[in-house]
């Protein structure tokens, strides 16, 4: 009891630490993109420069602050942040409001992914390890450095030629069908997760033309983590099956079967879990240019639509925001693996 005590308060130490680690680990991520946003000049010259007078500019540039000192408008910035405003786009819309619309839209695709990266890394990963120096084991392990080095693009150009234009099993772009997206616009309580509106909606059809809608997307997306889940399955599903108690349950009798799924497998995930928060960030970095290869309206489509307006308070601001959320995922992984992972020191 004493020593489960003891390792109880040390967990809870190690995790809030960790929860306090996230405001200075964010605080360093937005002030580098703060910061280097303004290393191309003011927003407002590099986005109207050349369509604007330069009078024009400096009204724009004195209604948004930006004539400032710039330590004045970093620290203006920054309470800002803490309250929720990640400032404005060249419309006047709140970036906040533009996150909230759109950022569902990526973590649904980031979900679509997470789940094809598992469904692919897992089990081809295992097979890898059982099978270890055969000519399938050769290929998988070819085929997991392929889909990781890969450009994200290029995968869902390929998607997009093979299974849309030419076998024309799937859509080509877009979350859903027009109708069915004017369809969902009316659905209550509206959650801008369009699988999750479809059933709230209640019609089976609507469903299923999401789905359609979401499988390429997420292929193109979840082959980039799914390579680094088969290596990782690989790698440590070997090692586990080499250690002591698994030879302890082959002595026991088992068979490979059972000590490969209910022993070996099990710990061979932790590593999984242990860069979920890395797989996530990449997720997240290759959501944009996969959002914008299907035309799949989240944050990385916009974070490319503001880059081609030039506008670079809008791209501060959505950064920001995923800067955050990584930081946020990474404690969260870090607590899931102190949690079902003995080996863990605090």
């Amino acid at each position: 009891m004493r020593g489960g005590g003891s390792r109880q308060v040390a967990l809870l130490r190690y995790l809030l630490i960790r929860l306090l680690l996230i405001l200075p680990t964010a605080w360093l991520l937005v002030t580098v993109v703060f910061f280097l946003m303004r290393v191309i000049g003011d927003p407002i010259s590099a986005a109207m420069g050349g369509r604007l007078t330069q009078d024009q500019i400096e009204e724009r540039k004195e209604a948004a602050g930006l004539n400032r000192p710039i330590l004045t408008q970093y620290w203006e910035y920054i309470t800002g942040f803490l309250h929720g405003d990640f400032g404005r786009t060249q419309d006047n819309q709140a970036i906040s409001d533009v996150v909230i619309t759109y950022g569902a839209a990526t973590f649904e695709l980031v979900f679509w992914g997470l789940l094809v990266a598992f469904a692919v890394g897992v089990p081809l990963g295992r097979y890898a390890a059982t099978h270890r120096d055969t000519p399938s084991d050769a290929f998988l392990r070819f085929s997991a450095v392929l889909a990781y080095a890969a450009p994200v693009f290029f995968v869902g150009m390929l998607l997009k030629l093979i299974f849309s234009v030419w076998l024309g099993w799937f859509p080509v772009g877009g979350r859903a069908s027009t109708d069915v997206e004017l369809a969902l616009q009316h659905v209550s309580p509206k959650t801008n997760i369009l699988i999750i509106d479809s059933i709230l909606y209640g019609e089976p059809s609507y469903v299923l033309d999401v789905l359609e809608h979401a499988v390429l997307p997420a292929v193109a997306l979840g082959l980039l983590t799914g390579g680094i889940f088969l290596r990782l399955v690989r790698v440590n599903l070997i090692q586990t099956l080499r250690s002591d108690f698994v030879e302890a349950a082959r002595a026991r009798g088992l068979s490979t079967r059972v000590v490969t799924g209910r022993h070996a497998v099990r710990n061979a995930l932790i590593p999984i879990i242990t860069v979920m928060g890395m797989c996530i960030a990449m997720m997240l970095g290759g959501a944009v240019l996969t959002e914008t290869t299907f035309e799949w309206k989240g944050l990385g489509y916009q974070l490319a639509e503001y880059l081609r307006a030039r506008d670079f308070i809008a791209v501060q601001g959505i950064v920001a925001f995923i800067a955050l959320v990584v930081a946020v995922m990474s404690f969260v992984v870090d607590a899931i693996v102190a949690l079902i992972d003995p080996r863990v020191r605090f």
